[in-house]
């Protein structure tokens, strides 16, 4: 019998073991020295509430399904039909082609073809590596079409800093300013201050927040660590990569067992607002890098 994320492709280095899937290319495990840092899903199950998926060519929200690009209108499918929204892009549950895998390292393709709502063809190419830093995610867009695409990317890993709930854990994360969104629909109505707005310890503050304007180190990373006790673990993007949404998951079957930080190199709503939307031209790669690590 055949898994529902198909082909399951197993990496190991350093102390790390990761599990990828065929199917969503999805980080389905990661673990090291025996210890969960994220909170996948497991080989006879599909990936629920978006776990470890990738989330191309936009992460969370578009309002309506619609935006207009160019002068030309879109209408993209309604993803997220409660709140009448295109949610998390249009590779979800697609399946990947492996390029190339070793011990430590996985290369996955997949050819995106121009469709209703977004008629542009797309060449994606996403690396999973271990190495003695974790986990490092490179995600890769080859823009196929004869016209400039619109194009954001984000990735959807729930993290486990140790037993849970997640309310003992804390939280180490440097943002100024988070995005303000209505409470029905998640969608964007300004930016305010983050201060205050992100507790350590989480107690029972419910996060579902877009967070920028992140502190970063001399090598243009930006960094999220949990903690629980002596260990945690810890998410880092590169400069590509300005927005972090924090979700506490607590309208999930398994509310606050972890925390989804997920790397987003654009905000919700981008294909309208314009806000840090990569417009790719005919030909033009796109790359960002995001990954986690042991604490």
């Amino acid at each position: 019998m055949t898994a529902p994320t198909g082909e399951q492709y197993v990496l190991s280095s350093h102390g790390y073991r990761a599990v990828v899937t065929q199917g969503c290319g999805a980080l389905r495990s990661l673990t090291h020295d025996g210890r969960e840092l994220v909170d996948g899903f497991a080989e006879d199950a599909m990936p629920s509430v978006c776990r470890g998926q990738l989330l191309v060519p936009w992460p969370n929200r578009i309002r309506d399904g619609r935006y207009t690009f160019e002068g030309a209108a879109q209408q993209l499918a309604l993803t997220e039909p409660k709140r009448r929204n295109a949610s998390h892009g249009l590779v979800r549950w697609v399946s990947w082609t492996l390029a190339s895998a070793s011990e430590d390292r996985v290369e996955l393709t997949y050819f995106l073809p121009a469709q209703t709502g977004y008629p542009w063809a797309l060449a994606l190419t996403t690396t999973y590596a271990l190495g003695a830093d974790g986990l490092t995610v490179t995600q890769a867009a080859t823009n196929r079409a004869a016209t400039a695409a619109p194009y954001a990317s984000g990735a959807h890993p729930y993290l486990v800093a140790g037993p849970g709930p997640c309310d003992e854990w804390t939280i180490e994360l440097d943002a100024a300013t988070v995005l303000e969104v209505d409470p029905e629909r998640l969608l964007p109505t300004g930016r305010a201050s983050a201060r205050g707005r992100v507790t350590s310890p989480l107690g029972a503050t419910v996060l579902n927040h877009a967070v920028t304007d992140l502190g970063r180190a001399d090598d243009g990373r930006a960094t999220v660590t949990l903690r629980a006790g002596g260990s945690g673990v810890a998410l880092w993007v590169d400069e590509h990569h300005r927005w972090l949404q924090l979700y506490t998951g607590d309208d999930t079957p398994t509310p606050r067992v972890s925390v989804a930080v997920e790397p987003m190199t654009a905000p919700p709503d981008a294909f309208n607002s314009g806000d840090d939307l990569v417009v790719l031209a005919p030909g033009e790669t796109f790359t960002a890098a995001w990954g986690i690590r042991a604490v």
